[in-house]
């Protein structure tokens, strides 16, 4: 495509210039820093007509006799043209608009401005106005599309958006471009076009690319690339008859491609290399005016792409193909030939042709390319005689000493004028998101937050007057709010209980510095800096109990504690993308490979700096939604990870399911329009609470005025949850997920609130109860039995009694079954325990114990005990001794995940189960505490604590009293054995503790003689088959410990037959049952406030069920109908 570049010539005073033609061709038209309009009959025009709109004008669209222009007095004016009169103001804007454009009829100005706003006026009425929000920085652009429907607009922010102009809404967003703060700081003006007539294309500007967008699929189709553009476009627009895109770049550089074929058919080179801000293309197509930001004017003639030739010449050369593949091959380099000497043409005739990426089917020879799948660049070589008198661009002289043109043609193949690369047509790699800071927003705002989150908040100022940044605490008693002076130039912060922690990059002759407030300091000096090494500047930083982590460009990690002691390095496998931390847990997420199609590819490290520090997730791939970035990391309040991506989904750690990610709320449901979103401050899982600040139309808050939190609720993303089941489901899950801090805070060895855990645990087994129902009532009588595995004990229990009286026998049958194997499976556990692992039970056994009445004497006997164990056991109790001390504020709580019931079960007689006792009674009395011990634990280590039943709490929760029966096993002893010694417990304490304090009953009996009530304990049947079978046992093996015998003979018991062991069970009862009956009616005499009675009313129920049971034949039905018809 050869033209003629004409000498520039002075058209404004420097700076940003633009230019249009009028409709006719007629008239160039320019705008520029002086703020004068000129109309200019050719670029030989000496003295040209000019109107002046303003002190500045920022750009000019002209169309049906109306010139608009956008000046510098923050207004969008319009003025008759070529007259020049002014014809009032369309709109206004809180600072300058930047770029005006018109609608393809005239009937509507788009105009964009720095205020983030992006306005659409009608020209006939300007009270009809459409306003645009949702960037987040000064507007760099704006084209409508020609057919009206949709606006695209670029920003600082980095995004090019595509709105829907009636509805208001944004259609599509890409981040494609670098995020600057303002228009004058931006690489690139990022000036839109919208392929005229078709409307098939929107052309982007990106980097030294311009990519093309499809309509409709908004699908990035292709790129326009050419090897010789080495800096960024700034502006972009069509051939009226949009088969061709000029581009005028930062360089100087004026590129002109085919589309169809992708190849650049025109370069031409500004003659003093200025970056070109305005382009504008003849309504003929045979002429480009440029302007320049130093304020000339330029013209490209000469270009042969009317619409007529334009349109002829790709039909005819397509046609040629077809009819005349054997033409011959001279043709191609014909100079004399009329028709377009372009790529596009001369690949058109050449042996054979392939579309790649085949568009639309209307247009069948879009995207032609060599059949080689390479794209030959003849445009290189400027083949005319025009090129050579012109100030072009001359590659073939300069870059490959090629002197004359017709030495370049001679051999075409030869020397390749353009690197020759295949085609990759495959998903395109995403671009790494950057660092950030979670709770903060963008670095490139002059007021923005530089944290936020439930500590406090940091803001930081960086405007003309002063760089500063300013502290304040939510609660004033932890400081008062600080006002620091910036001169360092930090710009990433955080903040918690203890210190206030800044870094600011490094410069070329200052490193990168970390600087600490520990205003939590008790001595005077609270403030510590540190350099890091040369060449490694601060990514992210956090701040956890003790500690500040800072990640580094050099992809390592620094541990400092927060008086400045450096502790651990390590290296990160990627570069940081942002770090949380919570007392003694760093989270740590980092690019692990190059996403693509949007994706990005993080992985995570959770890490735990306790007094055993070790790594809990490492390196795993961090899941988000489908081309999204991450957008905040943190924890909750207490203490589980959770994150939020860019489509506002939330995922919080589950760490009962293996460390894995649950979606637990999405924020993009609650918005009320696409522009819309919350940006996440703080997470709490009790109350449930996701706490964030609305943002309309933007992705985050402003500083001013100080934006609202709102709350908002949880809910897991699971199926159906329109209908009771998938509600009841939901509860159900998010109650578990929800509470699993419970028993991580427990194992790390923290207090908890006891309360809320029982109440959590209630919750649940209610709402199994209520599903349990509910299935009952579908006669899902399967998924009864699923639900009843998820039961604890006591609940498996209403569970039957529900089932018997709603008739379904065969499924209270199964149920029993069930519930004689969690208690099987509950002594076990208990055995387990107490056998394997001394040190680890004797310290649940005494946390879970001692509550509130941890006294000297207790602890003393403890240890004597403790220290009679053999020299290994003996150090790791020790230690265990020396944990329970350190851990005594949190007494009460289990320091495993096993949570203990609230029953004080009878633990009446409780002594050391590894203690070989005196030689009175070697054989029974060493076996009894062991195995009573077992079976009265049964419920104490239920690893879902049993939801009610139980006496001490009844007090409070009389709520529970339905639950109260023990299960019925076949084992009948564990019943009556857990009734009497529950009895006899509960009458031990009702004279020292008052009837309220009876959740918090101790485990240790009163430091009388514990051999006295072991004796008086009611023997179970399997102590009595124990007490026949021993010998053989002994026989048999005769080298076993005592605690072996117990384990071998556990075995054996429950390979007997259950009507066996009914036998042995119903012998004991014959020794025990009288005691036991008088025990009842002892504590029935003196119950002692409501918890009493409540355990009076179980008591008597299931002495009435056991003597039904005694006299009734033991067949499963009559065994069931004394669960389902008792009165209670």
């Amino acid at each position: 495509m050869p033209s003629e570049r004409k000498p520039m010539r002075y058209g404004h005073s420097e700076g940003h210039t633009e230019v249009c033609f009028d409709d006719t061709g007629k008239f160039i038209v320019t705008c520029g820093n002086d703020g004068d309009v000129r109309i200019w009959e050719g670029l030989d025009d000496d003295d040209p007509k000019f109107i002046t709109v303003g002190e500045k004008a920022y750009s000019l669209a002209l169309k049906n006799g109306k010139l608009v222009t956008a000046s510098s007095n923050n207004t969008v004016q319009i003025h008759t043209f070529p007259d020049g009169d002014p014809d009032g103001i369309l709109t206004r804007f809180t600072t300058n608009a930047t770029h005006v454009a018109f609608n393809s009829s005239g009937s509507r100005v788009a105009a964009g401005s720095s205020d983030f706003m992006v306005k659409v006026v009608d020209v006939s009425d300007s009270s009809q106005q459409k306003t645009l929000r949702g960037h987040e920085a000064p507007v760099l652009s704006v084209t409508f599309d020609p057919k009206d429907d949709f606006l695209a607009s670029a920003s600082c922010d980095g995004s090019v958006v595509v709105w829907n102009i009636e509805e208001q809404t944004q259609v599509i967003s890409w981040p494609l471009l670098q995020k600057s703060n303002d228009v004058s700081n931006a690489k690139s003006l990022c000036r839109l076009a919208w392929q005229p007539r078709t409307a098939k294309f929107l052309a982007v500007p990106v980097e030294t690319k311009v990519h093309l967008y499809e309509r409709g699929s908004w699908d990035h189709v292709t790129t326009l690339s050419d090897d010789l553009l080495t800096q960024p476009i700034n502006v972009l627009v069509w051939s009226p008859c949009g088969q061709f895109l000029a581009a005028g770049s930062v360089g100087g550089l004026l590129t002109v491609w085919d589309v169809n074929s992708k190849l650049c058919v025109e370069r031409q080179k500004h003659e003093k290399g200025f970056t070109v801000c305005g382009l504008a293309w003849h309504p003929s197509g045979s002429q480009i005016a440029y302007t320049d930001t130093e304020g000339c004017l330029g013209l490209l003639d000469g270009l042969s792409t009317s619409t007529s030739t334009s349109t002829t010449t790709t039909t005819t050369t397509s046609k040629a193909t077809a009819k005349k593949p054997e033409k011959d091959y001279d043709d191609l380099f014909d100079d004399d030939d009329d028709r377009l000497m372009d790529e596009g043409q001369s690949d058109t005739n050449s042996p054979a042709k392939k579309a790649v990426a085949g568009g639309d089917d209307d247009d069948d020879d879009d995207f032609l390319m060599p059949a080689t799948g390479r794209v030959r660049n003849r445009g290189a070589i400027l083949d005319d005689e025009n090129s050579l008198d012109t100030g072009s661009l001359r590659l073939g002289q300069g870059l490959y000493g090629d002197d004359d043109d017709a030495g370049s043609t001679v051999e075409p193949p030869a020397a390749p004028l353009v690197p020759l690369r295949p085609v990759y047509e495959g998903p395109l790699p995403t671009p790494p998101q950057k660092a950030f800071q979670p709770g903060s927003t963008p670095a490139h705002l002059t007021h923005r937050f530089m944290m936020w989150n439930s500590v406090g908040i940091v803001r930081g100022y960086n405007d003309e007057q002063d760089n500063a940044i300013d502290v304040e605490f939510h609660d004033t008693a932890v400081h008062h709010a600080m006002h620091l002076t910036n001169s360092l130039g930090h710009t990433i912060a955080d903040i918690s209980q203890e210190a206030v922690l800044l870094a600011c990059p490094s410069t070329d002759e200052l490193a990168s510095k970390l600087q600490c407030l520990h205003f939590s300091s008790w001595d005077t000096n609270k403030e510590w800096m540190v350099d890091l090494p040369k060449g490694e500047d601060a990514r992210a930083l956090c701040l956890g109990q003790g500690w500040a982590a800072v990640a580094t460009s050099a992809l390592m990690l620094r541990l400092f504690s927060v008086g400045g002691v450096q502790r651990e390095v390590f290296s990160l496998p990627g570069p940081v993308v942002c770090m949380a931390a919570h007392g003694e847990q760093l989270l740590v997420v980092y690019h692990r490979a190059t996403g693509f199609d949007g994706d990005q590819a993080l992985g995570v490290q959770l890490l735990q700096f306790g007094r055993r520090k070790r790594q809990t997730i490492n390196g795993e791939p961090l899941p988000l939604s489908h081309k999204s970035h991450l957008s905040w990391l943190g924890f909750t309040a207490e203490g589980t990870p959770c994150y939020v991506d860019s489509e506002g989904m939330v995922r919080m750690m589950n760490r009962s399911l293996g460390n894995t990610w649950t979606p637990v709320c999405n924020t993009r449901e609650t918005c009320k329009s696409k522009s819309d979103h919350y940006w996440v401050v703080g997470v709490h899982e009790n109350p449930q609470q996701l706490r964030c600040i609305p943002c309309k139309g933007s992705r985050y808050p402003p500083t001013l005025p100080r934006p609202a939190v709102a709350i908002l609720p949880f809910k897991l993303p699971l199926c159906q949850t329109t209908t009771e089941k998938g509600q009841m489901e939901e509860q159900f899950w998010r109650s578990v997920l929800f509470h699993n801090h419970y028993s991580f805070l427990s194992s790390s060895g923290y207090e908890i609130d006891e309360d809320g855990q029982s109440q959590s645990q209630k919750e649940q087994q209610e709402l199994l109860m209520k599903m349990f129902a509910l299935s009952c009532k579908l006669e899902r009588e399967f998924r009864c039995v699923e639900l009843a595995e998820m039961m604890t004990q006591n609940v498996v229990t209403l569970a039957i009694r529900y089932a018997s009286r709603s008739r379904r026998m065969a499924l209270a049958q199964r149920l029993s079954e069930i519930a004689l194997e969690k208690a099987n499976q509950i002594q076990e556990e208990e055995a387990e325990e107490q056998e394997e692992e001394p040190d680890y039970s004797s310290i649940r056994r005494t946390t879970s114990g001692y509550g509130s009445r941890h006294t000297q004497e207790e602890e003393e006997e403890r240890e004597e005990e403790l220290e009679e164990e053999e020299d290994g056991q003996e150090m790791e109790t020790e230690e265990s001794a020396e944990a329970r001390k350190r851990l005594n504020p949190f007494a009460k709580e289990a320091s495993s995940p096993v949570t203990p019931s609230p029953t004080p079960v009878g633990k009446a007689g409780r002594a050391n189960p590894f203690k070989v006792l005196g030689a009175a009674k070697p054989s029974a009395a060493a076996g009894q505490p062991r195995v009573t011990n077992i079976l009265d634990n049964m419920t104490s280590s239920r690893k879902s604590a049993p939801l009610g039943g139980s006496a001490g709490k009844s007090s409070k929760n009389p709520v529970l009293k339905p639950l109260a029966p023990r299960p019925k096993t076949k084992t009948q002893s564990t019943l009556l054995q857990m009734t009497t010694t529950k009895a006899a417990n509960k009458k031990n304490q009702a004279n020292t503790e008052p009837a309220a304090d009876q959740q918090k009953q101790p485990d240790v009996p009163p430091p009388a003689s514990p051999e006295n009530t072991e004796n008086k304990r009611p023997k179970t049947g399997f102590q009595l088959w124990l007490e026949e079978n021993r010998k053989s046992i002994v026989a048999d093996q005769p080298d076993l410990q005592e605690t072996d015998v117990i384990k071998e003979a556990m075995g054996r018991f429950r390979t007997l037959s259950a009507e066996e062991r009914l036998s042995w069970t119903e012998r004991a009862k014959g020794q025990t049952g009288d005691a036991a009956d008088l025990k009842k009616r002892k504590r029935e005499g003196g119950g002692g406030g409501g918890g009493g009675d409540a355990e009076n009313e179980n008591g008597q129920t299931e002495a009435d069920e056991n003597s039904a049971k005694k006299k009734k034949s033991l067949d499963p039905s009559s065994k069931l109908s004394a669960f389902a018809f008792n009165k209670n």
